[in-house]
């Protein structure tokens, strides 16, 4: 499975991509493909403050109701309205199309894995 390289990870299967101070948030391929066909996402909404290992909201899919964790700390600013509208693009395009959030961070972003420790961690639930 592969796991772009220039993203962060947390335990909790999202990714992080963070530019100029702004984190935008996934749920890795891994957890998509976990999940099954996912039929509805609730995430936080904008002006919600998140702090790291929160939980910010819930994705449903055919099979299960899983909460989403917020991987960083600060205001969010954007959802993703057409993933919220299309659930199935999360799935289908986890990496690309398929994420979920944006947050203006109130600080660095610790604690996150590299696409090397995801890797191993996923290897180890397979």
């Amino acid at each position: 499975m592969s796991v772009p390289a220039e993203l962060s990870y947390t335990s909790e299967h999202e990714w992080v991509a963070v530019n100029e101070g702004v984190a935008t948030v996934g749920i890795t391929k891994y957890a998509a493909e976990a999940l099954g066909d996912i039929v509805f996402v609730d995430p936080p909404n904008s002006g919600d403050t998140v702090s790291p290992g929160d939980t910010c909201g819930e994705i449903e899919s055919t099979k299960s109701v899983s909460d989403l964790y917020a991987p960083v700390a600060g205001e969010v600013v954007e959802v993703n309205q057409a993933a919220v509208e299309d659930p199935e693009v999360i799935g289908s395009d986890p990496y690309g199309q398929g994420w979920l959030f944006k947050v203006e961070l109130s600080e660095e972003p610790k604690d996150l894995l590299t696409a090397e420790q995801y890797t191993q961690l996923t290897e180890g639930e397979g």
